[in-house]
């Protein structure tokens, strides 16, 4: 009988955006519906009398579930990055062992962040390496004397130029970091992949090597992802889910105000925000809140005062509506820093109770100061600001507002109510438009109103 020929390498297909896998390829991604990401994983043939048991990994044969209070863990240290707002979005600070990835749009200032803080850390007497695969050495030095105070007890903060993963981790094992900075993941390249840096498999191998790493030797790692022009992380979705702290830099590179967001923190919440303001000596951080007004004390139709939230800390933004003539059918709806699906919401509800024939109307609107204001509290300030803007009507200087707005018209309350208050009275807010519901506050005019329509009634020539 003759023999038959070795058979052929089992394979997979597993897709470079979301990581599920699938036994044949196709064009489309079942389970994320991306196009083209499919790519075969050869799956190795191994003999049946060969068990891959845990017993073969070196831990014990036997594994037995145990009640949730009889595991041990050990307990979780933070160490500060010399960063206050970095340290709180973090949830305290960097974690050995741990990988955080910080994504963001060209320019806005995430290569700056890191810098300075590495050098806080350094001079904190961590050893810090700093592997930068987009700017030469010199020119990270040059950044460095101009954004961190000079070069002085910078003696633990040891930089790097190389593109290759390999030689970055080489070097680290040999100085043993505390901390390892990368910047960028998408300009690596790991020796062991046929592929140019930036492409999906590239990225993929890189994540798992820095994760392996980081786990095997407790050296906490904090690298750069590229954004895509639509703002979401480049490269398979799948380096989201295997790193432990996913955060955001946001901001208009043409403001000076910055916003880091956490997105994915397994030591931490991700209710906490980092407040910086970009100046001509690096990220100062904005510790306290305070507002962000453009206002002269004159009462201008179209501006209206907000109390937003941004994480655990308030800040007093400016919300502004401007209406201009346009063409039935092809008016213009345009946001900066407003969520436009509550703004479609908003202008519904206007034409709808408050009588506003806005069908025609070219509608922009805005938040100061290059910043989000998308949480529902806002509604009530940017219908306000549209309302008057059409009207040419205003709310008193010294006003702010503050609900959320239903379908039906009515003001709906808003979460941590009594931080908002204390915080538009602090700036100076002698008064304030709101729900029924909205509970007193010292200091405080309240002028309660029953639905946008009466809201908008209020409004001063």
């Amino acid at each position: 009988m003759p023999k038959s020929g070795p058979k052929a390498p089992k394979h997979t297909f597993r897709c470079t955006e979301c990581g599920s896998t699938h036994p044949t390829w196709a064009g489309k991604c079942p389970d994320c519906g991306t196009w083209d990401a499919l790519e075969r994983v050869e799956i190795e043939d191994v003999p049946a009398n060969v068990r891959l048991s845990s017993q073969a990994a070196g831990r014990p044969s036997v594994v037995e579930a145990l009640p949730l209070s009889a595991i041990e863990a050990p307990e979780v240290a933070w160490f500060s990055t010399g960063s206050v707002e970095f340290d709180r979005v973090l949830g305290g600070g960097l974690v050995a062992g741990s990988v955080s990835l910080l994504g963001g749009d060209p320019g806005i200032g995430k290569s700056t962040l890191l810098l300075q803080a590495a050098a806080g850390m350094a001079r904190s007497a961590r050893q810090v390496l700093y592997a930068s695969s987009e700017e030469s050495a010199y020119q990270v030095r040059l950044r460095a004397e101009r954004l961190v105070g000079g070069l002085q007890g910078l003696d633990n903060l040891l930089l790097l130029a190389e593109t290759s993963l390999g030689r970055i981790l080489e070097q680290a094992r040999q100085h043993k970091p505390d901390v390892l900075v990368l910047d960028s993941i998408q300009l690596v390249h790991h020796g062991g992949v046929d592929a140019v840096p930036g492409t999906p498999s590239q990225i993929r191998h890189c994540g798992s090597e820095l994760v392996h790493f980081a786990k095997a030797t407790g050296t906490a790692i904090v690298t750069v992802g590229h954004v895509t022009k639509d703002g979401q992380l480049a490269g398979p979705r799948v380096l989201e889910h295997i790193v432990d702290v996913v955060l955001s830099f946001e901001g208009d590179r043409h403001h000076a105000h910055r916003v880091v967001r956490g997105v994915k923190n397994r030591f931490g919440t991700t209710m906490e925000v980092g407040l910086f303001e970009m100046t001509g000596e690096g990220l100062q951080p904005i510790e306290g809140g305070g507002a962000l007004l453009d206002s002269n004390g004159m009462p201008r139709p179209g501006t209206v005062a907000a109390p937003v939230l941004f994480g655990s800390r308030c800040l007093l933004t400016e919300v502004q509506g401007l209406v201009v003539s346009g063409f039935l059918g092809s008016a213009k709806r345009k946001a900066t820093g407003i969520d436009p699906n509550r703004l479609a919401m908003v202008i519904a509800v206007l034409e709808q109770h408050c009588g506003l024939q806005l069908a025609d109307q070219d509608i922009f609107a805005a938040a100061s100061g290059g910043l989000r204001a998308t949480e529902p509290a806002a509604d009530l300030p940017l219908a306000l600001a549209i309302a008057g803007a059409h009207l040419r009507k205003s709310v008193p200087p010294d006003a702010v507002a503050i609900g959320e707005l239903g379908l039906g018209g009515e003001i709906r309350p808003v979460p941590q109510s009594e931080k908002r208050l204390r915080e538009a009275a602090r700036l100076g807010a002698k008064k304030i438009f709101c729900g029924s519901d909205m509970p007193q506050f010292e200091g405080l005019r309240q002028d309660a109103c029953s639905g946008i329509a009466e809201a908008v009634s209020r409004l001063e020539p």
